[in-house]
């Protein structure tokens, strides 16, 4: 697929009739509890896979433990999360590979199957295609505000449930509709990803902030100023192409850069395919799905926000 795109991940064609799609995500812990930290992290690095149309097939796990500091049972039980995640994708762990570090880590790599003229990659979106984005933004303004103890349960749940979902149902519907292109949200944050559907393109991209869902606690904390790191190295790289109308609050801006784990996805759908998708998404249990936004002609590899 080449580097040039900023791909979720690699294809490599073996058959005329056939391709595998491999990625592999790994990160240390984000919320407290370790059973939740291995589904999170399973899903999170099956996405890359359900981005691109595949269907994930296999998975090895990738574990850095500090076998000094920390008890096993730890590692146990995120190992536990990794597996129910992957059997609830219906995908085999066949293997991982350990070794002993200061610090947590743990993900996995995958490996998925898919025709290779069926592909769907991040770039390609046409005029006149809607944009879909399948589940609400925020948790990583919301993980940040956990961190600093200032969070409440309901808004940690509300994380968590997001982050464990699977975008499985969502990119199974895709392969009877027109999509154009397709990328999955995560460290970039939706704006970040939407810069690369469009870098270098002919085409722009309008976002409708106020149809754009998120986690409704990301509001306050946002405006109380608990934001990521990783929040402000987004806006900060991607500013140049990117238009916010004075109407858009600070906070709105601010969640459409919060980098997410485990995302959603960002579609683009032909306008004529899209409410129908967007029926088919809600029948099957992706009730978070909303247009958001549409590509447009001008400005060329810009996005206005509105």
């Amino acid at each position: 697929m080449g580097f040039n795109g900023a791909e979720d991940a690699g294809v490599y064609k073996l058959t005329n009739d056939l391709a595998i799609i491999q990625t592999l995500d790994f990160f240390t812990p984000i919320v407290d509890d370790p059973y939740t930290f291995g589904q999170v992290a399973a899903a999170n690095a099956l996405s890359d896979v359900y981005a691109m149309g595949g269907v994930p097939q296999t998975a090895m796990n990738i574990v850095c433990f500090p076998v000094k500091t920390l008890n096993m049972a730890i590692l146990n039980q995120i190992l536990k999360g990794g597996l129910d995640k992957l059997n609830e994708a219906e995908v085999t762990l066949v293997g991982g590979h350990s070794v002993e570090d200061h610090e947590l880590k743990y993900g996995l790599s995958v490996t998925g199957t898919i025709h290779p003229d069926k592909v769907l990659r991040n770039r390609g979106a046409k005029v006149g295609d809607k944009l879909i984005l399948t589940k609400p933004l925020g948790t990583g303004i919301i993980n940040t505000a956990l961190k600093r103890e200032k969070t409440s349960d309901e808004a940690v749940k509300k994380a968590i449930d997001t982050m464990t979902t699977l975008n499985k149902v969502a990119s199974e519907l895709l392969a009877d509709f027109d999509i154009s292109a397709c990328t999955d949200i995560t460290g970039f944050g939706l704006l970040g990803h939407a810069c690369e559907m469009i870098d270098g393109t002919d085409t722009g991209m309008m976002i409708y902030s106020n149809s754009v869902s998120f986690i409704a606690e990301a509001k306050t904390y946002a405006e109380a100023e608990l934001l990521p790191g990783g929040l402000h190295r987004n806006r900060d790289f991607r500013t140049h192409m990117v238009t916010i109308y004075n109407n858009v609050p600070q906070y709105m801006s601010d969640i459409m850069f919060d980098p997410q784990t485990s995302g959603g996805l960002l579609i683009a759908v032909s306008d004529s395919d899209s409410e129908r998708l967007l029926t088919k998404m809600h029948s099957a249990g992706v009730t978070e799905a909303a247009i958001i936004g549409e590509i447009i002609s001008k400005p060329e590899g810009k996005i206005v926000v509105q």
